[in-house]
């Protein structure tokens, strides 16, 4: 290729005035170094001139592949590399030229502007933030050829695995996996002491008798056993239920951390349920509001754990649940004590745990809703409890509200009187009181049009009538405001 070839004329003409000895004077001189003879000046600037059109030259080559009309960065960078030499990196710039010309005295001069800065702007800025220091975390991978159950590494056994698993075992529970072969002469003997209570199981036993214990193998489902715990499990068992229910409080938020998202707890999964639901026979026997709360927060990070099948355990989840939302008495100083906050918390949780594994063939919404109900009718019940099934009801949803509690309201009326009368309810009937027409009012004003009249509240819902009327024309008003559209002249609510 001859020289000049790829480009036009006018950027050769660029290129071969771009670089001349005057130029490479004034770089020179900007760099402090002394003025070399004229001939070194002219063969930098022929050399550099010869450099720069070689460079443009392989440039235009990839530009021209490429199918484009404009020379990029990207097309010099493929340059140097094909000219082996190393790309120029962080060319890019703010300033479009770092030099700035002078004239004057019949001659230009090219020199560096020097900006002024000043330093009370640079005083005033905010400081930026300290890095983080380098730190080295090192886990293990795997010990003796097995995979430890750690956050770093993936689960053991996915979630789908596990359903699998109850799904197989619930096929018959009642049977385990055998094998045949593995009986003995001796262990022949031993099915013949088999003893039933039903006619059901001395067939079973017949049967049995009559396989043939030769080489033969049946295989059938396995049992919901738990399994058994290495030593490293039981201490971590151990320091997480412990961390849970004591009072540094940063241990147990660590110990919660760790149940929400630890990917290895389904060995230990049976254990913390067991844990919790025997926790709370306990301490609701012994009015210990704190450890109910911490056992309540034991099932929450449970519950948060998406490598987790908490479905085959809700059997001892949800009674334990259930206590705490309607039990008759949670802390030793009920007037005293803030056990609404647990009650609330806890229908909560109960209303989640609904949500989340409810499906047609457990009906999980249904039975509980028929277990707060029953609670709810007994007019014998103290109105903590009513409290609690009020709670969990309204947490359900407002289908449950408008079904159940609305019609119930009149009952409840009569109730709260009743209590109000007795000191050592009082306190109790209040709470109920304000969480009925709260929730009530609610649901009337989604359900109900206007027009509302206050005899009609009274003659259906009784005392809380009266009550129930005022928050609902207190609804209703708002919600009046926030629809009308705003004016210069009368600014609504939603405008502050």
């Amino acid at each position: 290729m001859s020289e000049g070839q790829g480009f036009d004329e006018k950027t050769k003409e660029i290129v071969d005035s771009a670089f001349t000895s005057e130029i490479i004077k004034v770089i020179v001189e900007s760099n402090s170094y002394d003025k070399p003879p004229d001939d070194v000046l002219q063969y930098l600037a022929d050399n550099i001139t010869f450099k720069v059109k070689k460079v443009i030259q392989e440039a235009v080559k990839f530009q021209n592949k490429s199918k484009r009309l404009k020379l990029t960065s990207r097309d010099i960078d493929h340059s140097l590399k094909v000219q082996n030499v190393e790309p120029v990196y962080g060319f890019s710039s703010s300033d479009f030229v770092p030099f700035r010309n002078a004239s004057g005295g019949g001659r230009e001069v090219y020199f560096k502007e020097e900006t002024e800065v000043d330093l009370e702007d640079i005083i005033s800025q905010n400081l930026p933030k300290i890095p983080l220091e380098v730190t080295i975390k090192s886990h293990w991978l795997a010990i003796d050829g097995i995979q430890p159950a750690i956050p770093e590494n993936p689960p053991p056994i996915s979630k789908d695995m596990q359903m699998q698993e109850v799904a197989s075992a619930f096929a018959n529970p009642a049977v385990c996996e055998v094998n045949i072969t593995d009986f003995s002469q001796d262990n022949k003997s031993q099915l013949k002491d088999i003893k039933t209570k039903d006619s059901k199981d001395k067939k079973k036993v017949e049967d049995t008798k009559k396989l043939d214990f030769g080489k033969q193998e049946i295989k059938r489902f396995k049992p919901l056993v738990t399994h058994e715990l290495s030593v490293e499990q039981q201490l971590f068992y151990k320091e997480i239920t412990e961390a849970c229910v004591g009072s540094n409080e940063v241990k147990r938020t660590e110990a919660l951390n760790s149940l929400s998202n630890d990917p290895g707890l389904y060995q230990l999964l049976p254990r913390f349920t067991t844990f919790i639901a025997e926790g709370v026979k306990v301490n609701v026997g012994q009015h210990n509001l704190a450890l109910l709360i911490y056992l309540l927060r034991m099932i929450k990070a449970l519950m948060e754990n998406s490598t987790l099948y908490i479905e085959k355990y809700l059997h001892e989840l949800i009674p334990a649940v259930i206590t705490c939302v309607v039990s008759k008495q949670l802390c030793p100083r009920p007037d005293f004590d803030n056990h609404w906050a647990l009650r609330d918390f806890a229908a909560r949780l109960l209303a989640q745990i609904c949500k989340h594994f409810t499906t047609p063939t457990n009906n999980i919404q249904s039975r509980v809703t028929k277990a707060l109900c029953k609670t709810l009718f007994l007019d014998k019940a103290p109105a903590a409890s009513h409290y609690g099934a009020v709670a969990g009801l309204a947490e359900i949803g407002l289908e449950a509200i408008k079904v159940i509690l609305i019609p119930r309201l009149k009952n409840e009326s009569d109730l709260i009187l009743e209590a109000m009368e007795n000191p050592s309810e009082k306190d109790a009937a209040e709470h109920l009181q304000a969480l009925l027409v709260k929730h009530a009012s609610i649901a009337i004003v989604k359900t109900r049009s206007p027009p509302d009249l206050q005899h009609q509240y009274m003659a259906e819902f009784g005392y809380l009538g009266g009550l129930i009327y005022n928050k609902v024309i207190q609804l209703r008003i708002s919600l009046s405001q926030a629809k009308t559209p705003t004016t210069p002249n009368a600014p609504s609510i939603l405008a502050k």
